[in-house]
């Protein structure tokens, strides 16, 4: 049906006609790629969209959202405006999306809030600003996914790709003697628990990059735990990121602040590239990171990027993970 030079036609066989589709256009949309049939997915053309800038959220709601929720509430637009510094407190500090449906949903309360009072006679704000939000949202929403300065020895903050954008995520690893055994927790998946095997293989064969001996390395218990345990993680880019905790547990040693990194990598101490660039990197510049550990292979997606998105971030281009430990550690 959807390859008009092998069938021009499709045949509904309820009203036994056949209908020429050839002409015919389908849009579709899903979250993502992963569940399609490879044949139904090669005859696709995609379109990726990406996550949205703050200032494009803000225009977003600005233009839109604002708007759409004052007519659906029935609010005149002359009783009720959002301040900028409101719409900047909630895209901080009352949502943590890729998208703007949680940011419509909190545009949509201060318009019910508000639509309330009008019915009921009460005074109300003709302009909500951020002493308001409060009273109208509540106390500002805790989110996990801002970066923590990786204030402690084996503590490292990682870059992830979900269909939903993208997410930082925390690696830590303690260190205790013992009888040289690793442990994983944080309902990792499979690829995710290969990585740190790989990780964990590369330093017991490189134990100097801990500043141990091959002796002392065997006396060493590791664990490595991936925080909120309740939610499924997997994928190879993490593998830079468990190494790295690692080799901080082991020597005792915190890294720099402000750095995340993404990269698979291999036995051998290679560092390979990684997709979801974009989605990275924006969840990057929302948890608050400053510079990004990034394959050397990476460098034409990060270029291709445009400037707005990368603008006050740094990335550190590496090859191997000597060059990862080597920049991470001052």
């Amino acid at each position: 049906m959807l390859d008009p030079e092998q069938n021009t036609t499709f045949h509904d066989n309820y009203l036994d006609i056949d209908y020429d589709l050839s002409n015919v256009m389908f849009i579709t949309t899903a979250n993502t790629t992963s569940g399609i049939q490879p044949a139904l997915l090669d005859r696709m053309e995609l379109i990726n969209v990406s996550g949205y800038l703050a200032e494009e959220k803000m225009e977003i709601a600005r233009k839109f959202l604002v708007p759409k929720q004052l007519t659906e509430h029935g609010i005149d637009r002359r009783k009720l405006r959002i301040d900028p510094s409101a719409l900047e407190e909630i895209i901080d500090k009352y949502t943590h999306e890729s998208g703007v449906r949680g940011l419509e949903k909190q545009i949509a309360k201060i318009a019910r809030v508000t639509a309330k009072k009008i019915a009921l006679g009460q005074e109300h704000p003709a302009t909500i600003k951020k002493e308001h939000l409060k009273e109208y949202l509540g106390l500002p929403v805790a989110f996990h996914d801002k970066q923590q300065g990786n204030e402690a020895p084996g503590v490292v903050t990682g870059l992830a790709w979900t269909s939903m954008g993208g997410e930082i995520l925390f690696v830590e690893s303690s260190v205790s003697e013992g009888k040289g055994v690793m442990t994983m927790t944080g309902n990792l998946g499979d690829v995710m628990k290969e990585s740190a095997t790989i990780g964990y293989q590369y330093i017991k064969a490189h134990p100097a990059l801990a500043g141990l001996t091959a002796e002392e390395f065997a006396k060493k218990d590791i664990h490595v735990h991936v925080p909120e345990g309740a939610t499924p993680k997997d994928g190879p880019s993490a593998g830079i990121t468990m190494v790295s905790s690692m080799v901080s547990a082991l020597r005792g040693e915190k890294i720099r602040s402000g750095v995340a990194m993404t990269g698979e990598m291999t036995l051998r101490g290679r560092v390979l590239p990684v997709g979801g660039i974009k989605e990275k990197i924006l969840a990057a510049k929302r948890a608050g990171v400053t510079t990004i550990v990034i394959s050397e292979d990476n460098r034409k997606d990060i270029e291709d990027i445009k400037e707005i998105y990368i603008k006050g971030l740094d990335f550190v281009y590496v090859k191997t993970i000597d060059d990862v430990l080597g920049y991470i550690f001052e």
